[in-house]
């Protein structure tokens, strides 16, 4: 598989999720998390997904398209080890969903900082929630769930919180 081929399925795979997701998470109360923004395209999705509600977003450094550009008061920029714990205090563990696209092309590399991720993205994730990572995570109180139909098995990872 190309690597176009390969960034098409992995949008599918996000986009199917998500939207499989939105009744669940309709059925709510909490913000939303968006954990890299990239150049916009998710949190732009997230917001026509759910108009109205709170979407909080993680980035290091903002190279996003200007509309896609979340107010200050709805971002926390700089380094994920240091801004999901100032989030955690200002938050607390309310997040209805938390979506998390973060790494690299370096396999050993995600699968490292996926070690410190989930246990860190948990200080936000309200109990009942939603967590759908483009990586496993493994975190005690989250459940897997299977891929929703036309997902292929490990593209994305879906979990519920206990």
């Amino acid at each position: 598989m190309s690597r176009l081929d390969s960034f098409i399925a992995r949008m599918q795979a996000q986009r199917d999720c998500l939207n499989f997701l939105k009744p669940r998470i309709d059925a709510l109360p909490g913000p939303i998390l968006e954990v890299g923004l990239g150049n916009g395209r998710t949190y732009d999705h997230l917001r026509d997904l759910f108009p109205g509600r709170d979407i909080f977003v993680f980035e290091r450094k903002i190279a996003a398209h200007p509309d896609c550009i979340p107010a200050d008061s709805h971002l926390f920029l700089g380094d994920a080890r240091e801004s999901i714990p100032e989030a955690a205090r200002r938050l607390g563990a309310h997040a209805a969903l938390i979506h998390t696209d973060l790494g690299t092309g370096d396999h050993e590399a995600n699968m490292a900082m996926g070690k410190w991720l989930g246990p860190a993205l948990d200080t936000l994730a309200a109990s009942g929630g939603y967590v759908l990572a483009n990586q496993p995570l493994e975190v005690a109180r989250w459940h897997r769930l299977p891929e929703p139909p036309g997902v292929p098995p490990d593209r994305y990872f879906l979990y519920r919180v206990g």
